[in-house]
């Protein structure tokens, strides 16, 4: 397949950003004096946002008497930890520097908003290397609508068709299939333990990020 670009999902995909949830959701709980709520509970909604991570966390479900509150404490914490734990995925560095020396473009296309995204590029010295960051608040319509990967193609000016998306989620590749993009779905992100990525139609399915670098070694020796 001719390739030219690479774009990640952030949570669960490029970054592990569970843990800065975690620490906010934990701390939540310590605020009430509660004890320590299940990590992997948290990781399993990741993909859900605040308003999952907060049910979970607090047992409740939405619309429940005193949840939006909890919600906008959940997204304040967030803002002042959303840098701090966050890192790379084991291989993902390695993966990043060998697009990076076979002249690929890489970028981000997350339904995070970029009140958290740019810090935690920024945090990981990522922001630089970056060729695009689009979040939601950059287009009319999130995931899994194709808009975020449609203006992506446009701002690093490579066709769809010559772009990888890889994501973590349904969502991720419905947006990447409907922009017309190739898709890469990974099973080491925030994967809901009744979900199989390997049901959603992705063009292909990676365990681990040095599975993708030999994908993309395959994919431009064919170039």
């Amino acid at each position: 397949m001719a390739l030219q670009a690479v774009l990640f999902d952030m949570d669960g995909t490029l970054l592990d950003t569970a843990p800065d949830f975690v620490a906010v959701c934990q701390a939540m709980r310590t605020a009430r004096d509660l004890p320590p709520v299940d990590e992997q509970r948290i990781r399993d909604v990741v993909s859900g946002g605040a308003r999952a991570m907060v049910c979970a966390t607090f047992d409740i479900e939405i619309g429940t008497a005193g949840f939006e509150a909890l919600r906008l404490e959940f997204l304040e914490r967030y803002r002042e930890h959303c840098a701090v734990l966050s890192k790379p995925f084991d291989g993902m560095p390695e993966l990043l520097a060998e697009i990076e020396a076979s002249r690929l473009i890489w970028g981000v296309a997350t339904n995070k908003p970029v009140i958290f995204a740019e810090p935690i590029m920024q945090q990981l010295a990522l922001a630089e290397r970056s060729a695009v960051l689009v979040c939601p608040d950059h287009v009319p319509r999130s995931k899994p609508a194709p808009d975020m990967l449609l203006l992506a193609c446009e701002k690093i000016g490579v066709a769809p068709q010559d772009t990888l998306f890889v994501g973590d989620d349904a969502r991720d590749i419905e947006a990447g299939r409907a922009a017309g993009c190739k898709t890469a779905a990974v099973t080491y992100g925030y994967i809901h333990p009744e979900d199989n990525p390997r049901h959603w139609g992705a063009d292909v399915v990676v365990d681990h990020p040095l599975e993708l670098r030999a994908l993309l070694d395959r994919a431009l020796c064919s170039c």
